[in-house]
């Protein structure tokens, strides 16, 4: 759960300098890939530790 925290962290960082810098556009994309990429990385790890659950 720390390193989901810092790498959104770090995506909302590099989004708000991508946005404040003239010409540095590219940062803020860089911000979106990596915060769709961490959500998406989240996203399988919970849905797998769902599936390990003996049934009862």
């Amino acid at each position: 759960m720390t390193l989901f925290l810092l790498v959104v962290l770090a995506a909302v960082a590099l989004g708000i300098i991508g946005v404040a810098a003239d010409g540095l556009g590219y940062l803020l994309a860089v911000g979106i890939m990596l915060f769709a990429v961490d959500v998406i990385f989240f996203a399988v790890l919970v849905s797998r530790r769902a599936g390990r659950r003996p049934v009862r």
